[in-house]
């Protein structure tokens, strides 16, 4: 826990976690156990209760069908763009479209429907209260998410009670961990391989100005699909379909699939096991080797230097023009994806940090840089996908290019293509295709108030800006008339800024009630863990007990089931404290037994104090 009221936030596919500035030096937020990783899970009880992080992970197995994973790879998408990932994900996404014509992706959970912002939102709430609730955040993003994207974060964080200060590039974040800033000047080489997404950037590094050059990216490519690679190979063997909709069965392939990973990145071999006890009965098990693996996502890494070699030429550098290359994300641990970055590249990379928490540190140095009043550096990031409105015949004319460094400010001149015109209507589009169908649709804008003339004769100047948090604004203007109108673009997908406000204030509403649930939780977790200690202790120690000690544990036990059971807070804790104390005489049996085990057999309560 900190006590800062400003922190970096990764916001990630399998993990997310924190990290704040003390004494000019970026930590990462811990918290009892030293744990700094919250994953990123959610899993919804039939009681209303929701679990968050580890404890929901969990509970994945046990009951996939309430809980959600990699919500990432779901913000600011249509259905359309989930075609591909629907097989694998075991719960219903549904696409509802509002009064107002916008389509809102939902993800549906037994009789209720969240949406890709709320569910984010809940991993952010979780992070932001081990970080002590700060009230700003600086939370980065894969480089190549587009504008949808990046407002479906900001809303997020808004929801989760956080001032967004900035949305910062992940590959970005991570150069800024490793002080690359302080070399002076260089081409520094990003490559982020996270759990849902890939990123590679270029940076040019001259006096403290960290410019992109290039970045480009895939936002479904990542260890979720080393992990399937490892599921299509045990389906097929096991004979089973992945496009079943068994929750379960998913849910126990999925943790094998990645526990094998892991496993693979330290050993020549690992061990793949699914035991499903029921329903329906279903056990399979296999050895992987680490190169049959490293074949599984061959294609995959490929992917990835192709990406590179993309970013590199539109930086207009070469791999021997680079002088640092810095390795980010969970996946990039895997020794088959050094090795490829290293040929390609011809140098070692730097893996000197944590791959998990690199990016939090870089947003957390960001974030002492926006409130400390910092000057000694400055970040120039790019646009990581053209941006232009669509024009006759459906084509797409690009008013900013990929890769502008922001903020980025470009005008256009258009005309009217009727007689006696008063409006015109301007449909934003971003991506590098040339048509319409091809390229991602933002929105919608219009300018009215045109006077009536001849086709051609309208002068119209469209202006788009894009800030540094790479949102994206458009302003037009007739020239005779001095017509004009300016929007802030909304994705035609998503939330809208009241319905953002909404969840906002149902936040600050629900605040006590949520933190009451929340502790009920725990507590009745704290509960069941005790209840499950104890009986166990009993099996080999209740004869050692007195009859009033045993009959009072009993009462105890019967106190505490009945609490777990309700939803009186105060009562749960009064029934663990009446527990406890019931329970110390049996705990004082056991810790002697330990005590007169490491003395040799003497009883620790016959040892005279005076003579130890």
């Amino acid at each position: 826990m900190t006590n800062s009221a400003v922190v970096g936030i990764d916001l990630g596919t399998t993990f997310s976690l924190a990290a704040f500035v003390e004494d000019g030096r970026p930590r990462v937020v811990r918290d009892a156990g030293g744990v700094a990783l919250v994953p990123s899970c959610i899993s919804f009880h039939d009681d209303g209760s929701v679990l968050v992080g580890s404890a929901a992970k969990a509970r994945a197995l046990s009951d996939p069908e309430h809980t959600i994973f990699s919500v990432k790879r779901l913000m600011g998408r249509t259905l359309a763009d989930l075609e591909r990932e629907l097989k694998l994900i075991p719960h219903q996404i549904v696409e509802r479209e509002t009064d107002n014509g916008r389509k809102v992706l939902r993800v549906k959970i037994a009789d209720r429907e969240h949406t890709p912002e709320e569910l984010s939102a809940l991993i952010l709430r979780e992070v932001r209260t081990r970080a002590g609730n700060p009230t700003k955040a600086v939370i980065t993003v894969p480089a190549y998410f587009d504008d949808s994207q990046r407002q479906a974060t900001r809303d997020a964080g808004r929801i989760a009670g956080l001032d967004v200060l900035r949305i910062v590039n992940e590959p970005t974040a991570a150069a800024l961990a490793y002080g690359l800033d302080k070399r002076g000047k260089g081409t520094i080489v990003v490559y982020d391989l996270g759990g849902g997404t890939f990123d590679c950037s270029v940076l040019a590094l001259s006096e403290g100005v960290f410019k992109v050059l290039a970045t480009n990216g895939d936002t479904y490519l990542g260890g979720d699909d080393f992990d399937r690679a490892i599921m299509e190979v045990a389906a097929r063997e096991m004979g089973v379909d992945l496009t079943t909709r068994d929750a379960e069965l998913l849910q126990h392939l999925r943790d094998a699939a990645e526990r094998t990973k892991i496993a693979l990145t330290a050993t020549e071999i690992a061990d793949f096991h699914v035991d499903i006890p029921s329903p329906t009965p279903k056990q399979f098990r296999r050895n992987f080797t680490r190169s049959e693996f490293e074949q599984l996502i061959k294609p995959l890494i490929d992917r990835s230097i192709d990406r590179c070699r993309s970013a590199l030429r539109d930086a207009g550098v070469t791999p021997a023009q680079v002088d640092e290359v810095v390795l980010v994300g969970g996946s990039s641990r895997i020794p088959y994806v050094r090795a490829r970055v290293a040929e390609f590249f011809g140098r070692m990379p730097h893996t000197e940090l944590n791959p998990d928490e690199v990016v939090a540190l870089g947003a957390a140095v960001q974030a002492d840089i926006l409130t400390s009043g910092r000057r000694d550096m400055l970040l120039l990031d790019v646009v990581p996908l053209s941006l232009g409105i669509e024009t006759l015949g459906g084509v797409v004319d690009k008013v900013i290019h990929r890769n502008s460094t922001v903020p980025a400010r470009k005008t256009a001149r258009y005309t009217t293509g009727a007689d006696k015109q008063t409006a015109i209507l301007l449909n934003i589009y971003q991506g590098e295709r040339e048509l319409t169908k091809d390229c991602r649709f933002l929105g919608t804008f219009k300018l009215g108030g045109i006077p009536p003339m001849p086709a051609q004769l309208a002068q119209v100047d469209v202006t788009f800006l894009v800030n540094q948090d790479g949102m994206l604004t458009v302003s037009a203007k007739e020239l005779r008339s001095g017509a004009a109108a300016t929007v802030t673009i909304q994705p035609a997908h998503g939330l809208t800024p009241d319905e953002v406000d909404q969840l906002v204030t149902e936040s600050i509403e629900n605040a006590e009630a949520d933190f009451t649930q929340r502790r009920l939780v725990e507590l009745r977790n704290k509960a069941r863990t005790d209840l499950r200690h104890t009986e166990k202790a009993l099996a080999t120690a209740a004869d050692r007990l007195t009859p009033e000690q045993q009959s009072k544990i009993t009462a105890a036990t019967a106190e505490l089931q009945s609490a777990i059971a309700g939803n009186d807070l105060a009562a749960l804790q009064h029934a663990i404290d009446a527990f406890g104390a019931a329970t110390n005489p049996l705990a004082h049996l056991l810790m002697n037994a330990v005590l007169k085990q490491a003395l040799g057999g003497v009883d620790p309560e016959k040892l005279d104090a005076t003579k130890l």
